[in-house]
């Protein structure tokens, strides 16, 4: 069962190594946030990080949550108290996703995208495998910036929080096979995303996850606080920290999944402050 699972992510991993060269080399940005609440200041970062002229649209997608209405409305207000730029909202069925041609197009030529909160599992239902998922990353390529918050954030990454435990295993622990995973968009191939990091304190989830993904570098946003990526390199922007781990050495599993390692890279950063994603 273990070599299946492992053999699955291979594949996943290099369809979307392949999907990034079909696109091309990434015009675009991303603008992970951890959720929580957006401040002014945030917001209007993420606005000069679109850097939206005035035949811009800006394009909410509310997949993943169960209340869309009101969480279009008030992430458009928010939005518009920085820019005059159209906002259009698309809640994607799965159907409509390879369907609705019109809507999908918008979603292509949109400046400004952003995936709301809720269940990144909900929004990965609809768009994965589909045109809409094509689209979303024909935008990043061509230049747009994708943002997302809470669920919006964890979708950013290849390999996924899904926010669940696997089967026998419990976040009061750090040890393998232990936090699920499953696929997301991709824009990030190297690293992986954790929202409401440090308020919920998620370390042990992150480390069980980083002994899964020794290669991968594990990224934990806390809320109000904010990722800008363009290429490799991320800037943070908010009012909280992000947690980097990455490169652990001399892992050894003991017991029943239980993990050790030494010397891993550990860094705390903070508004204004950067660094690379392999």
């Amino acid at each position: 069962m273990k070599g299946n699972f492992n053999i699955k992510y291979s594949m996943m991993v290099a369809f979307l190594l392949l999907t990034g060269c079909i696109f091309g080399q990434s015009k675009g940005s991303l603008f992970i946030i951890g959720g929580g609440d957006r401040s002014d200041a945030l917001v209007n970062t993420l606005v000069k990080t679109a850097n939206l002229k005035a035949s811009d649209y800006i394009v909410i997608l509310p997949m993943a949550t169960s209340i869309p209405e009101e969480s279009v409305e008030f992430i458009s207000g928010q939005l518009l108290q920085h820019c005059q730029n159209p906002i259009a909202s698309f809640n994607f069925t799965r159907a409509e996703a390879n369907e609705r041609q019109s809507w999908i197009d918008s979603v292509q030529h949109a400046r400004l995208i952003y995936i709301t909160g809720g269940d990144q599992n909900k929004f990965m239902n609809v768009v994965k495998g589909t045109k809409l998922y094509d689209a979303l990353h024909k935008a990043y390529a061509q230049g747009a910036t994708i943002s997302g918050t809470s669920a919006g954030a964890a979708v950013m990454s290849a390999i996924m929080f899904t926010g669940e435990e696997k089967a026998g295993g419990s976040f009061k622990e750090v040890k393998k096979n232990n936090a699920e995973t499953a696929q997301g968009m991709g824009y990030l191939t190297e690293a992986i995303i954790d929202q409401h990091f440090i308020i919920r304190s998620r370390y042990n989830r992150l480390l069980s996850v980083l002994a899964d993904h020794p290669d991968k570098m594990l990224i934990g946003i806390d809320e109000a606080t904010a990722i800008i990526v363009k290429g490799k390199k991320a800037t943070v922007a908010g009012d909280s920290q992000v947690v980097v781990v990455s490169a652990p050495k001399k892992l050894k599993v003991f017991g029943k999944d239980k993990v050790s390692f030494e010397n891993a890279a550990f860094s705390l950063f903070s508004e204004g402050q950067s660094f690379n994603i392999r």
